[in-house]
């Protein structure tokens, strides 16, 4: 054996014609370079070709490529049942199933017939590189190079470095990725990396929500998506991997770090012995039209839709407080045609309330969102008022005030002797249990939770939390108010997080215990959720943006609530807070700031 390691990638070999392995030829071949792919039989080989033909004709037919290019990028791809074809490529990547004695199969085989210079690489996404690298004469050569499906879209590729890879194979492999276009995140050889080790358990807490009744799949995914910007949510991305998939990188991932979250959930297993594996199946947690179809179709856990009628007599919205959030719920009640009573502590900040709602019209009047006489109409239906007895015509009262249980205490208490019999009190708390407010009250049936989110003019998501004493006519009329204020309404139980920061935030933390662990850098964090995951921001970039001291509180609040060490927040973020390190509002973070 040489010790000469190539130093350029011409010559591509790909191990396995399935989803991911024919995207990975696709990819390569359509940045010019030839690719030998290896199947088992030849009716696989003609599938693989046929998978790729496929990919193309959509990209032609979306006028993505022309016929001619289509044809140059098939006329580069060959497939065949013999490795020995392989003995000319430069780069071997093995993609069969996430079987680890299939892979290891796989590489003996590949080793047999590979260039001595040659580099071979496994396209998995949870098992130990190590593990599979030893079943060649040249660990040295081997490493992890993980594409993100689909392959031909996804930025991101995760190389992945063992103890004995050759440092020299990594740059090579480097700009290999970076000539196909792609963005290369090195790492060590650790389960599920860096995005699956932060996506799945994530997506393993989601499937816990909706398995113990805390909320429907329908809310959960609506939550992430409009409460946290995800392009999908949880319980639909765990049908698009599929849920066998999904079992066996969370036991993976779960053998190396014995953390409870990582278990897959008991319903996991349960849906993949039936065979509902998600989309490819037809069946998963969803029920789609037929298998491969993206199109769902209602199932028996689909929610009827708001009643408007329930509201009909609606008038006038209370609102208490004048911060941003406040204000946020004084612009989109009143847009959507209520009559709304602001309460500040003094007239001046009630109406500086008003007069912020003025400039945030004013600018949509400018982009042509709003015309003029609609915002004079909006204005004219905000009524500043200081005195709590102001409200006593409300139909609907929204507390907004601090984040502080003692101070809703005492304005529920207060508000109960005020409000007539039918009116709906609510409070936008995000961590606080709204039947502490609720049994402040003589009225604990017409109490629930509407966490609106920040900003609230902008954000569309708004958590609807009945407590344990909350009347169902109550929880119907909050569904439709929040659609008359054209919102997407969610609903949950009274606990600590609700759905969004319940999945959210311990995401974000153990993105910080990566770090602190030296695996990468927030950077490199970064870049994988956002290219790997198609997350709108890295974990470190949204702490930036939320509050290391937020994230911190509410990370605290959720242990409290749960009392599992997993939810204990990572020293690192401690120690950030307490070095005043707070993010954009203070100009430092885990970046720094002009």
């Amino acid at each position: 054996m040489t010790d000469q390691i190539v130093e350029r990638i011409d010559v591509v070999g790909v191990v396995g014609c399935g989803t991911m392995g024919a995207g990975i030829a696709e990819i390569v071949s359509r940045n010019g370079l030839p690719v030998r792919f290896v199947e088992m039989t030849d009716e696989a080989v003609e599938k693989g070709l046929a998978r790729i033909a496929g990919s193309l004709d959509r990209q032609v037919a979306r006028e993505r490529l022309t016929s001619e290019e289509r044809d140059e990028i098939v006329s580069r791809i060959s497939g065949s049942t013999q490795y020995g074809d392989l003995d000319v490529c430069d780069l071997i990547v093995e993609a069969v199933p996430e079987i680890l004695d299939l892979k290891q199969q796989a590489f003996r085989q590949i080793d047999q017939h590979a260039r001595p210079d040659a580099i071979i690489a496994t396209n998995t996404s949870s098992l130990p590189v190590m593990d599979i690298a030893v079943h060649t004469r040249r660990p040295n050569r081997v490493l992890g190079f993980h594409f993100f499906n689909p392959a031909p879209v996804m930025k991101l590729i995760e190389l992945v470095r063992t103890v004995v890879t050759d440092e020299a194979v990594v740059d090579t492999a480097r700009r290999f990725a970076e000539s196909i276009g792609k963005v290369p995140v090195v790492v060590g050889d650790r389960r599920g990396f860096i995005a699956n080790q932060l996506l799945f358990p994530y997506l393993n807490q989601a499937v816990w929500m909706v398995e113990g009744g805390y909320a429907t799949k329908e809310d959960v995914d609506a939550a992430m998506r409009f409460g946290a910007g995800l392009p999908m949510g949880p319980i639909a991305l765990t049908d698009l991997v599929g849920v066998d998939t999904f079992v066996g990188i969370m036991d993976a991932i779960h053998s190396q770090f014995q953390d409870t979250r990582f278990a897959p959930r008991p319903i996991l297993g349960q849906l993949a012995g039936a065979d509902f594996n998600g989309r490819k199946s037809g069946r998963g947690f969803y029920t789609y039209d037929e298998p491969g179809s993206s199109r769902i179709v209602p199932d028996e856990d689909t929610r009827d839709p708001a009643d408007p009628s329930l509201i009909e007599g609606w008038t006038t919205v209370g609102v208490i407080g004048t911060g941003t959030m406040a204000a946020g719920i004084v612009q989109v009640c009143a847009q959507a045609g209520f009559d709304v009573l602001v309460r500040g502590r003094t007239r001046d900040k009630a109406e500086a309330v008003a007069a912020g709602t003025s400039k945030s019209l004013q600018r949509q009047v400018d982009k042509g969102r709003l015309t003029q006489q609609q915002m004079v109409e909006t204005l004219q239906r905000i009524h500043p008022v200081i005195d709590l007895a102001d409200l006593a015509a409300a139909d609907l009262v929204i507390e907004a005030v601090a984040e502080d249980l003692e101070v809703k205490h005492g304005l529920f208490e207060e508000l109960a002797q005020i409000l007539k019999p039918d009116a709906v009190l609510t409070t936008t708390t995000s961590s606080l249990p709204v039947i502490s407010c609720a049994m402040a009250t003589d009225r604990p049936e017409k109490v629930l939770g509407l966490h609106f989110f920040n900003p609230a003019a902008i954000m569309k998501l708004v958590e609807i939390v009945p407590t344990v004493r909350t009347d169902d006519l109550v929880v119907q009329q909050a569904r439709a108010f929040v659609e008359r204020i054209d919102r997407v309404g969610v609903l949950c139980g009274d606990r600590a997080g609700f759905i969004v920061n319940t999945l959210l935030f311990p995401y974000l933390n153990d993105a910080v215990k990566m770090l602190e662990s030296h695996y990468a850098t927030a950077e490199e964090i970064d870049t994988a959720m956002k290219l790997g995951c198609g997350y709108p921001m890295g974990p470190f970039e949204l702490m930036d943006v939320v509050g290391l001291d937020i994230t911190l509180a509410i990370m605290e609040r959720l242990l409290e609530e749960y009392r599992q060490n997993s939810y204990e927040a990572a020293p690192l973020l401690r120690r950030m807070v307490d070095a005043g390190f707070l993010g954009r509002k203070v100009g430092r973070g885990f970046y720094v700031y002009d």
